[in-house]
């Protein structure tokens, strides 16, 4: 018997064992993206930046660039230099020396020499660079002495622009600067975007509005999910055609709800502006979405309306879960509505509660097309969220890497609102089986 025990798996390995599969995909689908964005998130990559488009963890030549962009510098300085007389000439010809000994010095290397020809054919035949090619690595030393002639050649020809001595100065410009770009430097950065943010008034502002958007939006779907559940868990005529009715601003997409909702809130036709106006609830229909505080109001209605179903689909399953007998035996013990709602329905439904509010108050701190579509986080940053934040820093500015800290740090602060929850959640599981 012992030894069959031995032998064989605990129901505690036997768990694990089963759940493996689980937290494999978990880790692969939900891990591994978080981990990503935090990788790069230590380096500056910008999508604006040709040096700084990819990971760099050491000095490096683009060949492509390169091999693409030398030629044009050596033939635009010899033109130069056929059109010039005298000193001109003569400097514009040392110029030219001062870059192929820069190239010499280069292809000393053999790798570098190799790959030259092999990338210069490529492009001739127009074909891609594959990224075995596309990148060699430099010393320091030798970035640097390409970076000096490279920077005084540019100088030299801006001093001969200046001086009116080129026939062509704006070219000057152009082709060092596209020389230049070929150079790569290690980017990595560590925490230094984490650092910023701390110090960010932006960021923190997007935080508050995102946490002000939440609660009040949740609190509001909340109670208002609840008086609708409560409505359809009662009998009465056309009960399954006000359910359909109400699921309905659920099933509408967001955009379409948000752009739907910026005609209604429009400052000259739009009726729900109007509406509040002439009741008196704003000044001017203008005020709606041109205004900080009207801005965050119209938002946070618009998701109220377009997110209570999903709170009152949630409740009203929870309320289908109790037993009728309760509130039966409550009324023939002489307890009022009031009394069985707080001593009956809340108690049995505090489980569904939390679940409700975990998924609700997730979404709607992730928030970002309803807002996008209907304010794009103004005016003037008033109604800007994390994500919103995140997506301006990522797409717009074309900053990866600092976009990808925004978005760790949406992650973290999703984290740790779910560990919350599920703390919460796990402790009244757990007290209600230990009252069984």
């Amino acid at each position: 018997m012992n030894r069959q025990n031995k032998g064989s798996l605990s129901e505690k390995q036997m768990g694990y064992l089963l759940i493996f599969p689980a937290l494999l995909i978990i880790l692969v689908i939900a891990i591994w993206p978080v981990m990503r964005s935090f990788w790069i998130s230590l380096h500056d990559i910008r999508l604006n930046d040709p040096t700084k488009t990819e990971v760099h963890s050491s000095y490096g030549l683009d060949m492509e660039r390169y091999v693409s962009t030398l030629p044009n510098l050596l033939r635009y300085v010899k033109r130069e230099a056929e059109s010039a007389e005298g000193a001109t000439k003569e400097q514009l010809d040392a110029i030219r020396q001062q870059i192929e000994q820069m190239n010499a010095s280069l292809n000393q290397t053999g790798e570098i020499a190799s790959r030259y020809h092999a990338v210069d054919q490529l492009l001739l035949e127009f074909k891609p660079i594959p990224a075995e090619l596309k990148y060699v690595t430099l010393t320091g030393e030798q970035t640097d002495a390409v970076r000096t002639t490279l920077e005084q050649a540019e100088a030299a020809l801006l001093a001969l622009g200046a001086q009116k001595q080129l026939s062509k100065p704006e070219g000057a410009v152009g082709v060092m600067e596209g020389i230049q770009s070929s150079l790569i430097e290690p980017n990595y950065i560590g925490f230094a975007y984490y650092q910023k943010f701390l110090t960010d008034s932006r960021m923190w502002a997007a935080l508050y509005n995102t946490f002000f958007f939440t609660v009040v939006s949740v609190a509001i779907e909340l109670v208002l999910g609840m008086g609708i559940a409560l409505l359809l868990n009662r009998p009465f005529r056309g009960r399954g055609l006000v359910r359909a009715t109400v699921l309905i601003p659920w099933a509408i997409p967001t955009v379409i709800s948000a752009m739907m909702w910026k005609f209604l809130y429009d400052g000259q036709n739009g009726i729900v502006a109007h509406l509040f106006e002439v009741t008196g609830l704003v000044s001017d229909m203008g005020v709606l979405l041109s205004t900080k505080a009207g801005a965050m109001f119209s938002v946070i209605l618009a998701d109220v309306w377009k997110t209570t179903p999903f709170m009152a689909l949630l409740l009203f399953a929870g309320l289908q879960t109790i037993p009728q007998s309760l509130y039966e035996a409550a009324s023939v013990d002489g307890a009022n509505r009031f009394q069985q709602f707080f001593r009956i329905t809340l108690p049995m439904l505090k489980s569904t509660i939390l679940v409700a509010l975990l998924f609700r108050t997730l979404d709607a701190f992730r928030v970002f097309d309803l807002i996008y579509a209907l304010t794009g986080g103004g005016p003037a940053n008033s109604t800007e969220t994390i994500s919103i934040y995140a997506y301006k820093t990522m797409f717009a500015q074309m900053s990866f890497g600092e976009g990808s800290a925004l978005a760790v740090i949406v992650f973290l602060c999703v984290a740790l609102i779910s560990i919350g929850y599920v703390k919460i959640l796990g402790a009244d599981l757990l007290g209600e089986g230990n009252g069984k």
